[in-house]
């Protein structure tokens, strides 16, 4: 919002660190998501791309979501979608029910022992969450995901890397944003 990084929130309701992202519900879904849409068309309505991404997140706010894992999937399942990625999504909380009492660690363990893997790959947050050690003492080769954040014109400000796909979808091309999400490394 002008020219600065401004978080998106919704209402919760009964948040906790200790439930589980699929046992938080939303507060108020529908107004929730209307005022992102508000914020996305007030802050975006002149970006190159705004008529196709506002018409996708219309579509992820469209589809029911009582919490806060159904906005989360149906955000990435969306966008997915639409940049044609071609990947298999799992609901770990369905597809893994076996590991559901397990610490979050062992759990990734056990999940990607069950895929037949040896490797799991995780967002750079969780570098202080995870400890490689503890992962290859059980197995499993740990590596973080570390995203090379280019700069692409926004508006007529200096770039703000690191916001969201919604930003970068605003002012890129399918195909642009494509090759920025493919500029990370692991560590």
């Amino acid at each position: 919002m002008n020219g600065e990084a401004h978080l998106f929130t919704v209402a919760l309701s009964k948040a906790s660190q200790n439930k589980l992202i699929n046992e938080v519900a939303l507060l108020d879904p529908l107004n929730s998501l209307q005022q992102v849409l508000k914020t996305v068309q007030y802050n975006y309505n002149k970006a190159p791309y705004f008529e196709v991404v506002f018409e996708l997140i219309k579509k992820i706010e469209a589809l029911s979501c009582s919490t806060i894992s159904d906005l989360a999937i149906n955000s990435v399942k969306v966008i997915s979608d639409y940049l044609e990625l071609n990947t298999l999504f799992e609901i770990s909380s369905e597809s893994y029910t076996n590991t559901k009492e397990l610490e979050k660690a062992d759990r990734l363990i056990a999940i990607s022992k069950q895929k037949g893997s040896d490797y799991y790959i995780n967002p750079i947050g969780g570098m202080d969450l995870y400890d490689k050690a503890y992962f290859k003492a059980d197995g499993v080769n740990l590596q973080f995901i570390k995203n090379e954040l280019l700069a692409y014109k926004q508006f007529n400000t200096e770039s703000v890397l690191g916001l969201s796909i919604i930003d970068v979808l605003m002012f890129n091309t399918k195909e642009e944003t494509i090759k920025l999400i493919e500029q990370y490394k692991l560590i």
